[in-house]
């Protein structure tokens, strides 16, 4: 009995929507390319509202105005939400400055990801982290080819996605969104190999997998690695994964 418990306890794993926001509406892209945008919903409200309907309580809001000017944009999508609806929202593209950190806070984000400004100016993330602590920051590893992608996905860093989360992990990080950016939006499965080796290499991180969810029963693959939470965007989008599947989900564990 003790065993069945501790084996649920290991399995379990926060499902995290995604909404993708580009002038206002709801949108995913593929590979992180801005020409492939699809609008699937003028009013990101009625999408939070209809995930929260179903026994969701996570959701990962992202601005892609913002992580193209390098500013938080969307902020008022984020303050609606959060304040018409009981979701604990992560917020993260364009947050590059203490005031930018500050609005999303005071608009309603339970946490904030930063990913670019990790890379480039890693004081700044260093400080949010000692400010906030580590459990309103979560560093966002988005890799193409296992580099560190920057800037929306429009750069590639120079540095090798493992060894930057080992060094965050120093500076006290616990939770790391990582995207494989050739699997984004594809439909294809997520990078199972990534994530195994990053769970492998890593000590008590709280990893979220992120791109490529194609199907439910790709779900328990993910929580047997170790995966704390999953983003899953497009598949509910395009129906490939019900919100009813999610619901039930959530409720047996």
């Amino acid at each position: 009995m003790e065993l069945k418990i501790a084996l649920e306890i290991q399995l379990y794993m926060r499902i995290i929507p995604a909404i993708d926001i580009i002038d206002g509406k709801c949108v995913r892209l593929s590979k992180g390319d801005y020409d492939t945008k699809k609008i699937y919903n003028e009013n990101p409200l009625e999408v939070a509202k209809s995930f929260e309907a179903h026994g969701i309580q996570y959701l990962h809001l992202v601005d892609l105005d913002g992580a193209k000017s390098s500013r938080i944009v969307n902020y008022k999508v984020l303050e609606q939400i959060a304040s018409k609806t009981n979701l604990k929202i992560d917020f993260g593209g364009g947050l590059k400055s203490d005031d930018d950190l500050k609005i999303a806070f005071e608009s309603g984000a339970r946490q904030i990801t930063g990913g670019s400004i990790a890379i480039k100016q890693p004081e700044v993330f260093k400080s949010w982290i000692q400010q906030y602590g580590t459990d309103k920051i979560i560093l966002g590893a988005d890799a193409m080819n296992e580099k560190v992608a920057i800037s929306g996905w429009l750069e590639e860093s120079k540095e090798e996605v493992i060894p930057f989360i080992q060094n965050y992990q120093q500076e006290g990080i616990q939770y790391v969104i990582c995207t494989d950016i050739s699997k984004d939006g594809m439909l294809e499965g997520p990078s199972f190999e990534l994530y195994q080796r990053i769970l492998e290499q890593t000590k008590d991180l709280k990893l979220i997998a992120s791109g490529g969810i194609s199907t439910f029963d790709e779900l328990p693959k993910l929580a047997e690695l170790g995966c704390e939470g999953t983003i899953i965007g497009k598949a509910i989008y395009e129906n490939r994964i019900s919100l009813k599947q999610l619901e039930n989900y959530i409720l047996n564990n």
